[in-house]
C-alpha cells in the first residue's frame, strides 16, 4: 500500500488554503491536465464534513469517474476525503494546513491501495505511484499559485 506525502509551502494563511483545498471550483481549475469536473454529489463551493463529490477525469487515456466523501473536518487545520467509488481499491486522502511564519504548511498524505491485487502492486511499482505523486505536486503546486495570487493581490 503505497502512501504518498507532499509539503508545499504557501505564503497565504492557513484559513484560505484549507478553504481553497475544498472548493469544488478551484479543484476544477488546479487539475487541468486531467480536464476533472464535478458531476455528482456537491459541484461547486466548499466540501464539507459529510459531503460527497463525484470527479469525472481522463487519466492514462481513459475517462473515469472517482466518488469521494469528506469523513473528517477540522476547520482550518485538516479534512480527509475517502474513496467511495472508483478506480483503486481504497484510498484516503488526508489534507494537513500547519500555520509557519510568512504563510503555511500544506501537507498531503495520499494513502492507496491500488485494484487487481498483484497486477496492482506491479502498476505501482511501474507507474502508478510515481503517476499519482506527480498529480499531487501539480495540484499543490497550482493551488499555491491561486492562494498567493488571491493573499497578495486581493
Amino acid at each position: 500500500m503505497p502512501v504518498i506525502q507532499h509539503e508545499q509551502f504557501i505564503q497565504a494563511p492557513a484559513k484560505l488554503c484549507f478553504d481553497l483545498a475544498r472548493d469544488v471550483d478551484i479543484h476544477t481549475k488546479t487539475t487541468g491536465a486531467t480536464k476533472e469536473k464535478a458531476v455528482g454529489g456537491v459541484t461547486n463551493g466548499l466540501l464539507e464534513e459529510g459531503d460527497t463529490v463525484t470527479w469525472e477525469a481522463t487519466h492514462f487515456g481513459i475517462r473515469q469517474q472517482l466518488t469521494a466523501k469528506v469523513t473528517f473536518m477540522e476547520k482550518p487545520s485538516q479534512f480527509n476525503d475517502v474513496m467511495v467509488r472508483g478506480a483503486f481499491k481504497s484510498f484516503i486522502h488526508t489534507h494537513r494546513f500547519v500555520e509557519k511564519e510568512g504563510g503555511t504548511m500544506m501537507i498531503d498524505t495520499f494513502d492507496y491501495k491500488s485494484p487487481l491485487g498483484v497486477v496492482g502492486v506491479i502498476a505501482d511499482k511501474w507507474f502508478l505511484e510515481k503517476y499519482m505523486t506527480a498529480f499531487i505536486i501539480s495540484r499543490a503546486e497550482e493551488l499555491k499559485k491561486v492562494a498567493e495570487n488571491i493573499y497578495h493581490n486581493g
